[in-house]
């Protein structure tokens, strides 16, 4: 008896000893990220010449990976499939990722930044686990713990990050024993990103909707239409890098053509709003200004510069699609245009990654919590309708959505 509550007590310490390392390493590195992300935005805003440089850019990425192509894919499902079995990841993972995010927002590639966060907090972690020698279980807990610390430090949100790193892995099945180290990483990541200045994500909203049965239901109709909208986010991406793959075998065939196509994109519609990660878009749109055909060409804009080999990631342009759509289809619902940008900004992001929980928590933290009721909703009818397509090839769906079984997809 006294032997396991010792044990017990030795393993709380070391997970908390351990947690703290991980998310004080993720914190750093994950804020030096983020300043460089934001450097490198406005570089590209001031002198925005320098998008003519993307086909390079593209080439240069490609380049760096080819060096290591003997290491395997090195992407987020690498992260998903390290926590899941026993796979490795090379700790080349987190410079190479580092550096062509970067790159890519810098020159005017269409991605997000949460792949690089779970990529180089996943390789954080999994290096740390090595070195503190732990075995593989603990491994797979120190990858989350890691994966948790530098999305934290990214976006401000802590307890969306650490439940997100436990929920995205296998749908409908948590490991709560990583519970603990998540959140004393994400929490100890987001107070270093915090000592560095670095403004969390927080998005006003000043007319949420009331819970009344009217709008219950026009909530209900438009975290329907984000469901559907999942699904074309999710299809769209995976055909797009399918056919650039089968059509454009040459690697760095493919990546210069995709940035010429960006690049021509960007010439045509003469604006940079679908660059980068689109923020101030996202930010007029929960203001309530949006225009009509901006979620679809930011999907446009995003299946390409992905399959052409940039890094970033998918899931601010699903923020970005969601909250211009919500702004563009809400005078149809009767529902303040704002508040709409705000239900799609969190319907779309949990349709795409099956995160219902993690998605519910994101609306309280970015939001501040107006309307929550609403917002759960949204969340509950999206992840139900959205299928089970999914940003992540290598994500588990355990549980059906609908009916109460296993489905292991």
């Amino acid at each position: 008896m006294i032997t396991n509550v010792l044990d017990y007590l030795k393993n709380f310490i070391k997970w908390i000893a351990v947690s703290f390392i991980v998310g004080l390493i993720c914190g750093l590195l994950g804020s030096l990220f983020h300043i460089c992300i934001d450097l490198a935005t406005s570089f590209r805003h001031n002198f925005n010449w320098i998008i003519y440089l993307l086909p390079v850019g593209g080439i240069f990425i490609i380049f760096m990976y080819q060096l290591f192509k003997k290491q395997g894919k090195l992407d987020t499902n690498r992260i998903i499939d390290a926590v899941k079995d026993n796979q490795s990841i090379p700790f080349v993972t987190v410079p190479l990722i580092f550096v062509s995010t970067v790159i890519t927002h810098l020159l005017g590639g269409s991605a997000g930044r949460e792949g690089a966060a779970l990529q180089i907090g996943g390789g954080l972690g999994y290096s740390l686990g090595r070195i503190f020698k732990l075995n593989e279980n603990d491994k797979h807990i120190i990858v989350m713990a890691g994966m948790a610390g530098v999305f934290a430090a990214l976006f401000g949100t802590p307890i969306t990050a650490a439940i997100f790193s436990l929920e995205v892995i296998r749908v409908g099945k948590l490991n709560y024993s990583g519970l603990l180290p998540c959140i004393i990483s994400a929490i100890v990541a987001f107070k270093i990103s915090d000592w560095f200045g670095i403004e969390p994500t927080r998005f006003v909203l000043e007319n949420a909707a009331h819970t009344s049965f009217g709008n219950l239901f026009k909530v209900l109709v438009l975290a329907t239409m984000c469901a559907l909208l999942c699904i074309v986010f999710c299809f769209g991406i995976r055909k797009t890098e399918k056919y650039m793959k089968k059509f454009f075998k040459n690697r760095y065939l493919r990546s210069f053509l995709g940035a010429i196509l960006v690049l021509g994109l960007t010439l045509i519609f003469n604006s940079g709003d679908y660059n980068g990660a689109g923020t101030e878009v996202i930010q007029r749109a929960i203001m309530g200004n949006a225009k009509p055909e901006a979620f679809f060409v930011k999907l446009v804009f995003t299946a390409i510069t992905l399959s052409a080999g940039f890094k970033g990631g998918e899931i601010v342009p699903a923020f970005f699609v969601g909250s211009t759509f919500g702004c563009v289809v809400a005078p149809l619902l009767g529902l303040d245009a704002g508040f709409a940008a705000a239900i799609g900004f969190v319907s779309l992001f949990c349709g795409v990654v099956n995160c219902p929980v993690a998605s519910v928590v994101l609306s309280y933290e970015v939001f501040g919590g107006a309307g929550i009721l609403l917002f759960a909703l949204a969340c509950a009818v999206s992840y139900a309708i959205s299928g089970n397509y999914s940003l992540y090839k290598s994500q588990e769906i355990v549980f059906s959505k609908l009916t109460a079984q296993e489905i292991q997809k």
